[in-house]
């Protein structure tokens, strides 16, 4: 499976904010958005003349990252979300928050959405009973998410939850036993994706 296995804290630098893609890391002092908060790069000190698509590209680069997601899954994202019913943009989020590996990590079972990833890759995790090892696996109100029954994993998902200090509203989580359930699918004021995604709806549709 293809992905993005270039420096994370880069990536953070160059969107210019947190994006939690390093887990514990993130929340100390080594953060290195606190340590060099200018972007990467010979000229990242440079003065870097902002105009409309800059803006939007940003944006869209900046939603990708967050969620661990390639140009061409995004995009294929982006592209259900068009045709469906409901105002595009928060489609798209709704969509994103919905992956297995996004609702593991919203839920406190993993310290980053990367580890998330591969907890379920490897197993880790139930849906209603069922072993699923896809990341990208919408799950749907009233699902339940589970630890696998003598998972490897166990001590790596309690270390995670001793770090989470709250869960998304639309999500219900049990701690001791392991346990999640997706109440409801999350409204736009649920998601709190650091993103205007007004710009990456105009950013696709030139």
């Amino acid at each position: 499976m293809a992905r993005d296995t270039g420096p994370k804290c880069r990536i953070c630098r160059r969107e210019g904010m947190k994006l939690f893609l390093k887990g514990e890391r993130c929340l100390t002092e080594k953060c290195a958005i606190e340590r060099r908060s200018y972007p990467p790069g010979e000229h990242g000190r440079g003065r870097i003349k902002q105009s409309e698509y800059l803006l939007q590209l940003r944006e869209k680069q900046k939603a990708r990252r967050y969620y661990g997601l390639l140009e061409k899954q995004f995009r294929t994202y982006y592209t259900k979300a068009a045709k469906g019913s409901g105002v595009t943009g928060e489609e798209l989020l709704r969509m994103l928050e919905t992956r297995l590996d996004n609702v593991v990590y919203r839920l406190g079972f993993a310290s980053s959405r990367a580890q998330a990833r591969q907890l379920v890759r490897h197993g880790h995790f139930h849906v209603n009973g069922r072993r699923v090892n896809i990341p990208s696996y919408q799950v749907k109100p009233d699902d339940i998410v589970s630890m696998a029954p003598g998972s490897s994993a166990e001590q790596i998902v309690r270390d995670a939850t001793d770090l989470t200090a709250s869960v998304a509203p639309w999500l219900q989580a049990d701690h001791d036993g392991l346990t999640g359930k997706i109440l409801k699918l999350p409204e736009r004021g649920e998601i709190d994706t650091p993103v205007q995604e007004s710009l990456i709806v105009e950013l696709y549709s030139k």
